[in-house]
């Protein structure tokens, strides 16, 4: 939908002079390309064109579900007349992260009276609001919210918790220690909470996960089918998450089929949490899975817990052996279809049959791998990250080689030293055939030769014949891809100091540079890549590569690319980012990082790009360039650098953005800031959570979540 509503029902346009007018399309075709317009411009634009759109435009299909959570040019008056032209037609309202919108906006969602589900984490709201708003919305089924200092849920009306009593899903972020509303939601399917509370306050105070006065009302599990936890670094979110958990560990829902806590770091197991999953392995069937490691690590849990269909696992930075997988959770080998997401992730055994005397460098059993594929072939997301994943010279059985079959994939995340062609890092004994020249490590063939006829000959046979570009080639499909060093860890963690130093990569990694990443661009329809500590990147020629097959990306992530005291793949990024017309966010991490005009020029061409962090130890950038960046690329809304200029530099540079474009941006959120300074975390505390969560702090993504967790 490139042309204006002006241009297609005004003038002779270029269709019309062929003899094709938009126009005359069905409606059935038209109403499916007004789908991928935003609902404001349908509503507040199109609509006023002509009567055909005015009529489309308010199509069920079209009005039935908004989504603006991510529209960044939506502001308090859009939302004001968009409720008033549509509100009673909406049944389904997203407006997840508009951190930007005033609290008042929320007022405006009072005239949506048929709202089935909502969502409003990310946005600012009080309880009064919170009441006032939910006392009008009978027929509300599914609510997203969030907590914040000074909720208070005896400010919630009668008619506000008659509401509640019949809310079936909620999710719940939680930045102070809080029931919130769940003991008002006696109805509850489906319960995602999401602790965020740090473990001081701005003022420096400790603060204690015991929950206020008033808000001991014991939540009601009874009718729970989805239990989700996601917790934050720090000792608070652990409290209080036991808090919630308490409850059930005394009665075990009898419908409960996925059980998922995510917790960083080491979150020891209770004498509450071990009843509460004795009674799920007597009482359950599950379908998705996910434990803090100490759960799991040292006990016979999983020998005990039943499952039913099972689309989701996580077993991420457990000790788990191999040989455990396969009995315990895959049942010898045995069908498991149903299996959609699997997420091992920091599982360093996963791949060996046990893990007491075992290295983490030594090579994978492969059979374990190939049950893996065999028993859960309809596998669309695989996360096998940090980890050492080392495939033997066994052919046929390398790690690659066994991952091209799982066809169905959509998202992969692997370490470096994983995609090593194992023959060609291998150092042979002196032979004859060591007499014949050879291309660039490869074996050789004794017998009659095939000589390349130049050198960009030998590289491409080497890559092509390598086990990394035959899986490239078998996952066409493949959506999104991470390389990521077994190593690596990024110099900004949440809620501690910069790191100044990086571990080494992995040995087998070393050989991993430019061919493997110029194999990824054989996937055609890849949305999302990330690629970090890729030693033997020499050119970055193979981003060019990336850049002019794969079209649809939309998400790049690069950090340490090379040599870390120099930065080699400037040149090629530049070159590579001229072609990425659909790129939205860009993430570099990579020490001594120049952000010149040479580079922010480069970028200019990224016309679709919205969120932009650049994260570079002793790094420097050009303010000028950057203000002309922002000038010239209009859609970009976020503006993120840690870099290695005086504090004087970044602030000053910051405020020019702010001062220049927060007006015509009303989702503009710009953080410049040294990286090495000792006030970075209280920055980082004031950053939109969409933001820290999507690009801002470097992680896996792929299977981090079952898919379809919430809309």
């Amino acid at each position: 939908f490139s042309s204006s509503p002006q241009e297609i029902v005004t003038g002779e346009s270029e269709e019309e002079s062929n003899g094709v007018n938009l126009m005359e399309f069905s409606d059935e075709i038209l109403l499916h390309i007004l789908s991928y317009v935003p609902c404001t411009d349908l509503v507040l634009n199109v609509r006023r064109t002509c009567r055909k759109l005015a009529t489309l435009c308010l199509d069920k299909s079209l009005t039935h579900t908004v989504l603006l959570q991510k529209d960044y040019k939506v502001n308090r008056d859009k939302v004001k007349q968009l409720m008033r032209d549509i509100g009673k037609e909406i049944y389904q309202l997203n407006m997840a992260g508009c951190y930007w919108l005033p609290s008042s906006t929320i007022d405006h969602v009072t005239r949506c009276k048929n709202l089935v589900k909502l969502n409003l984490s990310g946005c600012h709201i009080t309880s009064l609001r919170l009441s006032k708003m939910l006392s009008t919305l009978q027929h509300l089924r599914s609510l997203a919210i969030d907590v914040n200092p000074g909720f208070d849920a005896s400010q919630l009306s009668s008619e506000c918790k008659a509401t509640l009593s019949r809310v079936s899903e909620l999710k719940q972020t939680l930045y102070t220690p809080s029931y919130g509303v769940v003991p008002c939601c006696t109805s509850l399917e489906k319960l995602l909470l999401y602790f965020e509370i740090l473990d001081r306050s701005r003022e420096g105070f400790m603060l204690s996960g015991q929950l206020m006065v008033g808000e001991s009302n014991v939540p009601h599990y009874q009718n729970l089918r989805i239990f989700y936890a996601r917790l934050a670094p720090g000792y608070v979110n652990q409290e209080v998450v036991r808090l919630y958990l308490a409850v059930l560990s005394d009665r075990t829902p009898e419908n409960l089929h996925a059980f998922l806590i995510s917790a960083p770091g080491s979150f020891a197991e209770t004498g509450a949490t071990k009843n509460l999953l004795d009674s799920m392995a007597r009482n359950v069937r599950l379908d998705a899975l996910q434990l803090p490691k100490a759960w799991i690590n040292g006990s016979g849990l999983l020998q005990h817990l039943k499952f039913n269909n099972p689309f989701y696992f996580s077993f991420s930075r457990c000790t788990l052996s191999g040989g455990h997988l396969i009995q315990r959770v895959i049942n010898g080998g045995k069908d498991l279809k149903s299996l959609t997401s699997l997420n091992l992730s920091g599982c360093v055994h996963c791949l060996a049959p046990e893990s007491l005397f075992r290295k983490a460098e030594d090579d994978i059993d492969s059979t374990i791998l190939e049950s893996l594929v065999v028993s859960c072939c309809n596998l669309r997301h695989l996360n096998l990250s940090a980890a050492h994943h080392h495939s033997s010279e066994n052919i046929g059985n390398h790690l690659c080689q066994l991952l091209s079959r799982l066809k169905h994939l959509l998202s992969l995340a692997l370490p470096v030293c994983s995609i090593t062609d194992v023959a060609a890092n291998v150092e042979k004994p002196p032979t004859a055939t060591n007499l014949v020249p050879q291309t660039f490590g490869r074996k050789v063939r004794i017998g009659i030769q095939t000589y390349p006829r130049n050198l960009a000959d030998q590289a491409n046979q080497k890559i092509e014949s390598s086990v990394f570009w035959a899986l490239m080639g078998s996952l066409r499909f493949l959506e999104t891809l991470e390389i990521i060093g077994s190593s690596f860890s990024s110099a900004m963690p949440r809620n501690e100091p910069a790191i100044w130093n990086s571990l080494p990569p992995c040995v087998r990694a070393q050989s991993v540079g430019d061919s493997e990443v110029a194999a990824i661009s054989q996937l055609t329809y890849l949305q999302s890549l990330t690629l970090a500590q890729l030693p033997n990147i020499l050119t970055g020629s193979g981003l060019i590569n990336i850049g002019l097959q794969c079209q649809h990306l939309r998400t790049l992530s690069l950090a340490n690319l090379g040599m870390m005291g120099k930065v080699v793949y400037t040149s090629a990024l530049m070159d590579m980012l001229k072609h990425c017309k659909c790129l939205r966010d860009l993430r570099l991490e990579q020490p001594y990082f120049c952000a010149g005009a040479q580079f922010f020029q480069a970028l200019s061409h990224c016309s679709s790009l919205q969120r932009l962090c650049i994260v570079s130890r002793s790094g420097t950038l050009q303010s000028d360039a950057v203000m002309s960046f922002m000038a010239n690329c209009l859609e970009v809304i976020m503006c993120h650098m840690f870099m290695g200029e005086s504090l004087t530099v970044c602030k000053n540079l910051q405020q020019s953005i702010v001062r220049s474009f927060q007006a015509d941006r009303p989702a503009l959120n710009v953080v410049i800031f040294p990286l090495l300074h000792e006030d970075l975390t209280e920055v980082i505390r004031d950053v939109p959570m969409r933001h820290l969560d999507e690009i801002t702090l470097f992680k896996s993504r792929v299977a981090e979540e079952p898919p379809n967790l919430w809309w």
